[in-house]
């Protein structure tokens, strides 16, 4: 059966004015920035309220729109998720993590260490909806579940940082602990916790660099 047909809501822009909006978005974006010292600042909610709308227009597999967010806002809650992580974090670095990974890792400063799982305001907890369930309890099966709530994750990320906010991902292993804390059902698992809020005054940030456009990309034709 196929489905309704409406019309398209598209918006084409003269060359010019697409060449100078692709830039000054592409210079937006360059600036982005993961962060891990946040300020306890409030943000309004309508701002997250937003930016997760963005995130839900993402395309995924059937448009079984496979995701649910939770967020996070309470303190109890965002003290028991910090508690549990660095638990999982402990174990990662103590042992559990490989040396390859642990090398890579160093640049960037990290450790099982997690107080921005407190201080920052929000604490975006994504879920992937293995299947979903009709309103009689039967499955109904998703397609492309981790493309899928990829795709949504990068658009909120872009959708925060557009918003004047900054984000971490975080991504502690194993994340079975977030569905008991955050009382989820069966079918959903944690895919990563997004940190949002605005950043520690004095931020500092590794010195990376990106590798060079020409190494990734390949243009045929």
């Amino acid at each position: 059966m196929k489905a309704d047909l409406i019309p398209l809501s598209f918006e084409e822009y003269p060359e010019l004015e697409m060449r100078r909006r692709a830039a000054e978005f592409c210079a937006e974006m360059r600036r982005r920035r993961t962060v891990r010292t946040f300020s306890d600042r409030p943000v309004p909610r309508e701002v997250i309220e937003d930016c997760l709308r963005a995130a839900a227009t993402a395309p995924s597999g059937a448009n079984q729109q496979p995701w649910h967010f939770v967020i996070a806002a309470d303190p109890e809650v965002k003290r028991a998720i910090r508690l549990a992580a660095e638990a999982e974090e402990q174990a990662f670095y103590g042992g559990r993590a490989p040396d390859e990974w642990l090398e890579a890792l160093a640049p960037l400063g990290t450790d099982a260490d997690k107080p921005f799982l407190e201080i920052a305001p929000y604490l975006i907890v994504i879920f992937a909806q293995s299947h979903g369930l009709d309103e009689e309890g039967r499955k109904i099966k998703h397609y492309y579940v981790t493309e899928s709530v990829g795709i949504a994750a990068g658009m909120l990320i872009t959708a925060l940082h557009h918003a004047g906010l900054a984000t971490l991902t975080h991504t502690p292993s194993p994340m079975g602990f977030l569905a008991t804390l955050l009382q989820r059902p069966a079918n959903e698992r944690a895919y990563l916790i997004l940190v949002a809020g605005y950043p520690a005054e004095n931020t500092q940030v590794p010195a990376i660099a990106k590798k060079p456009f020409a190494e990734i990309t390949t243009f045929i034709g």
